[in-house]
């Protein structure tokens, strides 16, 4: 059971407010996470972040709160940014809408909660050539297509009070460019080999609502299949994108 007092976990979802169903999905399995783990209604917190429209919170029994934010369009960077102003937890842990936890993820957090960032593995079978990220090769774990932000789980202390929130807003790779900055200031990194996540699980909820990263992707699985496209999208590392 989890200890009782201030928020422990700050949950962060950007949405362009086009997948609903796909946010209803990621909004459950956190609801489903923080059951399995015996938090308390007062433990967890959903921000939701509209980019530039207004949506609907889905239903949940832990506190969800829906901010309709001025459009950014922007990956859904500048959403991160504001929502983690907004945040009021001590873990904080970035589950876009295509995404979900698995059942078992805050409960492996608390197990480190000491650690001011914890990796955990998250299932990429539906995004990549490769079921699951990280990879743990003998290159470096922090490195380019081999880590999301779902794999992750920060103290706050680290993003928002050492490193300034989200920063980098304007870079294609601002995802990548945190990651490495709260790995390289983190005073604590704890790497689990459970699985925590699973990527791009809602992305077939919603009907049109693909990312462009989620069109070339699957352009490129039916170019392998024979199938005729009028161009071939090779197959990328997980873009760390909102839209």
């Amino acid at each position: 059971m989890a200890m009782d007092g201030d928020i422990l976990f700050s949950i962060i979802t950007p949405s362009a407010g086009n997948r609903p169903n796909a946010l209803k999905n990621a909004v459950a399995s956190a609801e489903r996470a923080a059951r399995f783990a015996g938090l308390e209604r007062n433990q967890l917190e959903i921000l939701i972040g509209f980019d530039g429209v207004r949506g609907q919170a889905p239903a949940c029994d832990y506190p969800v709160r829906t901010f309709s934010l001025p459009g950014d369009h922007n990956r859904g960077h500048g959403v991160r940014s504001t929502l983690l102003k907004l945040s009021g937890g001590e873990k904080i842990i970035f589950l876009d809408d295509d995404n979900v936890l698995k059942p078992c993820s805050l409960s492996r957090y608390m197990r480190h909660r000491e650690a001011e960032m914890v990796i955990g593995r998250i299932d990429a079978q539906l995004a990549l050539g490769q079921p699951w990220l990280p990879i743990f090769d003998d290159g470096p774990l922090v490195r380019p297509g081999n880590l999301d932000l779902l794999c992750l789980c920060l103290s706050r202390r680290l993003v928002v009070d050492r490193c300034g929130g989200w920063r980098f807003k304007g870079e294609f790779d601002s995802c990548q460019r945190n990651m490495a900055d709260w790995h390289r200031r983190a005073r604590s990194v704890t790497v689990i080999e459970e699985v925590v996540g699973i990527f791009d699980a809602g992305r077939s909820l919603d009907r049109a609502a693909l990312s462009a990263r989620q069109k070339a992707l699957l352009d490129g699985l039916v170019s392998e299949r024979g199938a005729p496209l009028a161009r071939h999208a090779p197959r990328r590392a997980p873009s760390l994108a909102l839209a």
